[in-house]
């Protein structure tokens, strides 16, 4: 077969993984008629509800997402093709011969392709047993190579040491690839950590963002870019209990953590003194409410202008800014804001898992 990554024209395309919850789904519908044809969403659907399947059905034109199921049991009403919306199979190569057929059949359905997701910390099987068991999903899903995305899912990198361990990982998976004909080929990570309860309140904290690092590490290899939004890659990470006022708001190479509880007791008081930070900061867009649909509910809470909302429109805001942010890197030339080879230095410490920086490093702050 002949290698894919060679003589199509590139397109910014950009892949985030979502979890299929409501405030991730809400930024997705409230994506603007230019950004969303840019966008090929993975969304990790964890529970079948109605509200899901509303969402879903609300998305704007041109938007086109991936859906991955492999969190639901293998029974008919995870079949995709029976939500009656349109969505692209995803697909993994240790799905049971049943879930491949039914993937086959919504794939056929609707856009007559799927993603096939790779995870480097589970697929780990060489090159040959991977091979075999890709042609085995392309056998029972009756799709060719050529249909197919390819999703190389480097999972959780939220410190220097992940990144230098995924690298060789996923170049070694990405040398296999280059094999057969893949539609696409996207590498993805998630650079945020598993918790940001134990971050310091009241003052903005930078996080880095690892997985951008990453794929600055890959530029020479051609490949497609993704994430896991403001989310951490590990599934159950980060779960609600703490319900302090919160956005993670991101900027070239970082996240911006805010986590308030001062000034005042009243939840709408303390999230309009947060979004006055976000406003008032260096990192708030030129453009300012018109950079996105998160942006504009965040200006207006500033303003006082509306209430503070709960974290699932805390997680949509936060996302809504992060994937305007991130199409608008990518879009740029690379010699702008492509990330670089990562370099070790004063200003980014080695994190351990919590996020905190390690003994003898320093949290840069906004100011």
């Amino acid at each position: 077969m002949v290698p894919a990554h060679g003589g199509r024209v590139a397109e910014p395309v950009y892949r985030p993984i979502l979890v299929g919850r409501r405030g991730e789904l809400e930024a997705l519908v409230h994506l603007d008629e230019t950004s969303a044809p840019l966008l090929a969403p993975v969304l990790d659907v964890r529970a079948i509800d109605a509200c899901t399947v509303d969402l879903l059905g609300r998305l704007p034109s041109g938007l086109l997402p991936a859906v991955d199921v492999t969190a639901l049991p293998d029974v008919p009403e995870s079949e995709l093709v029976r939500w009656g919306v349109p969505l692209v199979p995803v697909i993994g190569l240790a799905e049971s011969d049943r879930r491949l057929v039914a993937h086959g059949v919504a794939a056929r359905a609707y856009a007559r392709r799927a993603v096939v997701r790779l995870r480097t910390g589970q697929d780990r099987a060489g090159a040959d047993a991977t091979t075999t068991a890709a042609e085995r999903v392309w056998r029972l899903a009756r799709l060719v190579p050529e249909q197919c995305d390819l999703l190389v899912d480097a999972g959780d990198v939220c410190c220097p040491a992940d990144v230098r361990i995924a690298e060789p990982r996923v170049r070694r998976l990405l040398e296999w690839a280059r094999r057969h004909a893949w539609r696409s080929v996207t590498v993805a990570a998630g650079g945020m950590p598993p918790t940001v309860a134990r971050l310091p309140v009241d003052e903005p904290v930078r996080v880095d963002r690892y997985d951008w690092q990453l794929w600055g590490r890959l530029t020479d290899l051609d490949v497609g870019y993704g994430d896991y939004g403001v989310s951490c890659a590990l599934p159950d990470a980060d779960s609600p209990g703490d319900r302090l006022p919160t956005l993670r708001y991101t900027v070239d190479g970082a996240w911006w953590i805010l986590r308030w509880s001062r000034r005042g007791g009243r939840g709408d008081e303390r999230f309009a003194d947060l979004c006055r930070t976000v406003v008032s900061a260096p990192y708030w867009p030129p453009t300012g409410a018109a950079f996105s649909w998160g942006d504009h509910e965040i200006l207006r809470r500033a303003r006082r202008g509306a209430g503070a909302g709960s974290p699932t429109n805390w997680t949509a805001w936060s996302t809504s800014h992060h994937l305007a942010h991130v199409l608008g890197a990518l879009s740029r030339p690379a010699r702008d804001e492509r990330p670089g080879p990562w370099r070790a230095g004063h200003d980014t410490p080695e994190r351990g898992r919590s996020g905190r920086p390690q003994r003898g490093g320093e949290t840069r702050r906004a100011g």
